[in-house]
């Protein structure tokens, strides 16, 4: 890699061209967000010299210094952490290093108002800089390295890397302010500042002028203190020091553990979810500490995967310190601290949940589908708190519905959980499946979210002894249940006309079987439709229809496999088909309806026809015959 000018990944080029135009609010905040980083890469360095001392030698006190000159019109922020060699300097300032930046540019909508907005949820690190300057210098040295090396850049889309010469290791930025920026030249507002932002910062943050320093913070860390000591808005600016955020935590959970093993969490659950919350690199944002001794904030199985929106600080008495973190992450005190944390934060939403619906409503919006993953796989033994934490939409509620209210409402005669997965709520709510289960009252269950297709055919004791019964597989066995009555409650759906009889429709049925042939597993008179003229059904012994679209989609299974296709024996065109097998009628005629009739439950289901110009040859065929007769 060669020293020199370089130019900005595109995210980033877009990243500050939004934060150095616009005009936001709490400027102030570049300040919290420089000192954090300092204090993290102080954090780092004192784990590495657990086992390598002579990365401190001669310098064993961290601090975070901040000085101003306010002839030059600069602010400096100076650490003696870890530092960087120049690959780290074009990796961490150079690039946007986190999996949810494509997400992040493909929110921005130019709309610079907005995308202010989007950075408060995304969080610019280092990139706050250059709020308030025009241009920002990094002089760093990586702790056991000799080589120093300088980044200087407008902000503007280049950058440069230099070869330097400094004196002992960590990193200084140098900030040029801008005209608008003198504000913090000034002790006193950046003392402000910092006792507002960074107090709970356990590294000690002083203001040095010439040979003289000032402490600006306690430098203790907040998680050992008292909660009475402690206020909301510390709080609040502690959540967003170590999740690198800038909106207030959901629920904040602050407590120390005794007995066996000791240790201090202080946890939060965000408001807003992460743009990276789906994707496959993201890792939780807890920091494991020993002894008030970061470790590392990517330790496996210190909170299970579905918990991976947490973000705070879990400090152990009792770990050792002296192994790697591989033989650490293997602990078996780690594990029973995993188990003890995550009843602990599934106690507090239970509770959440039933203290204020609405807003646990706000929340399992934003991260229902990442606490069901926990329903799925490998035995999880709060699998039963996470059942009763589960709330899904419903065709009889405006709201959200748990598994414990829906099988208190269900109807005499009901014996299993009815439900409905699909792309999304449109296509689930609009399904023809859903027809006759309506006409009766029967509540369904509507899912949307990807993970519904494998948790609850995980679930094979079902919940309460009733089983889950998707109402897009097998028999609909909705004749045990008494109609629904038309006067109050729920809006329900028409009722199913039951005149027609079996025999009347037995000879169109083995028609059409005759017909499709091996392109349908079977036909069969329907007990789900009211509206519909017919819909395509699973097997029993097959896989549900989502599911079996989801699994194609990542070829998982070669082709859709054959279905079952019901006919509604009530909707006028059945009968007119019908009548006419009955009065002698076959030939192309029937043959077309046959397989236009398969092309229209497809469609329905959300799935292309198999042969498009045979499907509207047929199509204008009829429309032809309709129109000229």
């Amino acid at each position: 890699m060669t020293a020199g000018k370089r130019s900005f990944q595109a995210e980033v080029s877009k990243l500050l061209h939004i934060v150095a135009n616009s005009l936001y609010s709490e400027r102030e905040v570049f300040l919290r967000e420089l000192i954090s980083n300092a204090a993290d890469a102080c954090d780092k360095l004192r784990y590495l010299a657990l086992t390598q001392a002579e990365l401190v030698e001669g310098d064993p006190e961290y601090k975070v210094r901040i000085s101003v000159d306010t002839g030059a019109k600069t602010l400096t922020i100076a650490d003696n952490g870890i530092g960087m060699n120049e690959a780290e300097l074009d990796e961490n300032l150079g690039t946007i290093a986190s999996s949810g930046t494509g997400a992040f540019v493909e929110a921005l909508s130019g709309d610079e108002k907005k995308d202010v907005g989007l950075i408060g949820q995304f969080g610019v690190g280092f990139y706050s800089a250059f709020m308030v300057a025009e241009k920002v210098e990094v002089l760093t040295r990586k702790a056991g390295d000799k080589a120093a090396w300088t980044w200087t850049s407008d902000g503007l889309g280049e950058y440069t890397v230099v070869s330097a010469k400094k004196a002992g290791r960590g990193t200084i930025i140098t900030m040029h302010l801008k005209d608008d920026a003198a504000e913090f030249l000034e002790e006193s507002r950046l003392r402000t500042i910092v006792k507002t932002y960074s107090d709970h910062i356990g590294i000690p943050i002083v203001f040095a002028s010439g040979a003289d320093e000032q402490a600006l913070n306690e430098a203790s860390a907040l998680w050992t203190r008292q909660k009475s000591e402690i206020t909301d808005e510390q709080y609040t600016e502690f959540y967003r020091h170590v999740s690198h955020s800038f909106d207030d935590p959901w629920l904040t959970t602050h407590w120390r553990a005794e007995g066996r093993f000791e240790y201090n969490a202080l946890l939060f659950l965000p408001s807003n979810r992460p743009f990276d919350l789906f994707h496959p690199d993201r890792k939780h944002r807890v920091k494991l500490y020993v002894k008030r001794i970061f470790i590392t904030d990517d330790c496996e199985g210190l909170v299970p995967e579905y918990l991976r929106f947490l973000k705070g600080v879990i400090d152990c008495e009792d770990l050792p310190l002296n192994v790697s973190r591989e033989l650490l992450q293997k602990n078996p005190m780690l594990t029973a601290i995993s188990s003890a944390v995550t009843k602990r934060i599934l106690t507090e939403l239970s509770r959440k949940a039933e203290k204020d619906a609405d807003a646990y409503a706000a929340f399992w919006e934003n991260f229902g589908a990442v606490l069901k993953e926990g329903l799925y796989g490998a035995p999880n033994e709060h699998k039963e708190t996470l059942l009763d934490l589960v709330r899904v939409k419903s065709t009889n509620r405006e709201g959200l519905v748990s598994l414990k209210q829906y099988v208190e409402t269900m109807k005499e005669g009901q014996e299993h959980i009815y439900y409905i997965t699909g792309e999304n709520e449109e296509a689930v709510r609009n399904s023809p499946h859903l027809e006759g289960f309506m006409a009766k009252g029967i509540e369904v269950l509507l899912l949307s979210d990807p993970i519904d297709d494998f948790w609850i055919p995980s679930l094979f004791e079902g919940y309460e002894d009733h089983q889950f019964q998707s109402v897009t597989r097998g028999s609909a066995a909705l004749d045990k249940v008494e109609d629904a009555k038309t006067e109050g409650g729920p809006k329900k759906g028409k009722k199913r006309d039951t005149k027609t009889k079996t025999k009347d429709i037995t000879p169109l049925i083995a028609s059409i079987k005759l017909t499709l042939g091996d392109k349908v597993k079977d036909v069969k008179e329907s007990a789900r439709l009211t509206d519909s003229a017919c819909c395509l059904v699973a097997d029993d012994g097959d896989l549900d229809i989502n599911l079996e679209r989801i699994l194609r989609q990542h070829q998982q299974v070669a082709e859709a496999p054959t279905r079952v296709l019901e006919i509604n024996p009530s909707h006028p065109l059945i009968k007119v088909l019908a009548k006419r097998i009955k009065g002698g009628k076959t030939g192309q005629e029937i043959e077309d309806a046959a397989f236009l009739l398969l092309d229209q439950a497809r469609i329905i289901d959300g799935e292309p026809v198999t042969d498009p110009k045979a499907f509207a040859q047929r199509m204008s065929k009829v429309m032809e015959s309709g129109l000229v007769g």
